[in-house]
């Protein structure tokens, strides 16, 4: 039977805009999105697009997670955000408590099997195997469950760009459930040739810093990073001084196709009308919008209009923080929950970088000047993946 409220204790985030949650914010203060050319990840493309990679070598974060350095970077930061958000939680002994990690990511260990692959296509005689064996992408997720001590239940998400808000909704409905009473929930992703090769190919890559529902908008940047949030019951959120409440959480399909949203937004309307649903709430009682957001034609039309259909009577202050962290796949929808999470915490609302043209379709445009002291009571935070996979999240104060 599920039954009960879920609450959010603790998130953390490692982004290239930030090692933690508050250099991301002093990122956002100063409008430093974190864009540049690769310097980490080895590419063709290296001069051609910019990325937001996580500004530490594999050495540097290898020392942070407490991991050794040869396993996948997408390891390493899902270990590091994963940490901050149990240790801002305030739970204290992770074995005191049913916990379980629920965590998304769409490249698992392909950084390191790119490296196998290499060497073994010049010579099959070499190459290191100890590279390939964490290549799936639920091994990342057991090689973090394992550092951390993790027991009770270790489970995988992989929906595309959606994966990481889904993997809230399904630690949720454990914790509902009463099968758990804690779940750390978010996710991770490295960059990766496979993943930049794959993007370039779907020409949706912009040549320079990419440009969220701006009418000039030409394609997305690609990100790394991962985020986290601590989910607990009311029980266990009585013993602690939680951020605040998930609301709401619906995910809806339009099935239109592989990778584009469909024109009209089907997919994002039902996403965003079933989490509010959910959380017993009307369009007008959201005071923030974190848009999906991601800079290409087709996603931000479909989002936009979707969201001038459902909020009919005016829409909230709106934006997206990829235009900041790139596009960090399946890690997005966790880095956003954080920052949902947080902005209704501290009465935040990010701006939207590189704005300056209005988009023709759309009535309504992003904010682009960071503020605090917002009177927020409810954030809604989007993720729209490819294949139609649409999920939308919904924060409260209470």
């Amino acid at each position: 039977m599920m039954k009960g409220n879920v609450w959010i204790a603790g998130g953390g985030v490692i982004s290239g805009i930030g090692r933690d949650l508050g250099e991301c914010m002093a990122s956002f203060e100063a409008m430093r999105p974190g864009m540049a050319y690769m310097q980490h990840l080895r590419s063709a493309h290296a001069q051609t697009f910019p990325v937001v990679e996580v500004k530490a070598g594999n050495e540097e974060l290898a020392a942070i997670a407490g991991m050794p350095a040869h396993w996948s970077r997408t390891a390493l930061l899902s270990r590091i955000a994963a940490q901050e958000a149990w240790d801002a939680s305030g739970l204290g002994n992770i074995s005191d408590y049913r916990v379980g990690l629920v965590s998304a990511n769409t490249v698992g260990g392909m950084d390191k099997t790119e490296d196998f692959m290499e060497a073994f296509l010049a010579d099959p005689s070499r190459g290191k195997l100890r590279q390939v064996v964490h290549h799936e992408c639920g091994a990342v997720t057991e090689l973090v469950a394992d550092a951390m001590g993790i027991r009770h239940h270790v489970s995988t998400i992989s929906t595309a760009c959606s994966s990481g808000a889904n993997a809230l909704m399904y630690g949720a409905r454990m914790i509902r459930a009463g099968m758990l009473d804690v779940a750390i929930a978010g996710g991770t992703d490295a960059l990766t040739r496979f993943t930049l090769n794959g993007f370039n190919t779907l020409m949706i890559l912009d040549q320079q810093n990419c440009r969220p529902f701006d009418d000039t908008r030409t394609g997305l940047n690609l990100g790394e990073g991962a985020g986290y949030v601590v989910l607990v019951s009311d029980a266990v959120a009585e013993k602690i001084q939680p951020w605040c409440r998930l609301a709401g959480f619906a995910n809806a399909n339009d099935a239109y196709h592989q990778t584009a949203s469909s024109p009209d937004g089907t997919g994002n309307f039902l996403a965003m009308k079933g989490a509010l649903e959910m959380g017993g709430l009307q369009p007008e009682d959201i005071g923030y919008i974190n848009l999906h957001g991601t800079g290409t034609q087709n996603n931000d039309s479909s989002e936009g209009l979707a969201i001038s259909r459902l909020f009919v009577n005016g829409v909230p202050p709106a934006s997206s923080t990829k235009s900041f962290t790139g596009h960090t796949l399946g890690a997005s929808g966790g880095i956003e929950a954080v920052f949902s999470a947080w902005a209704l915490r501290e009465g935040i609302i990010y701006p939207n970088a590189n704005f300056s043209v209005q988009m023709k379709e759309l009535a309504f445009s992003p904010v682009t000047a960071f503020s605090r002291g917002n009177g927020l009571r409810n954030v809604m935070s989007n993720s729209f993946g490819f294949g139609g996979n649409c999920s939308s999240l919904v924060f409260s104060k209470e």
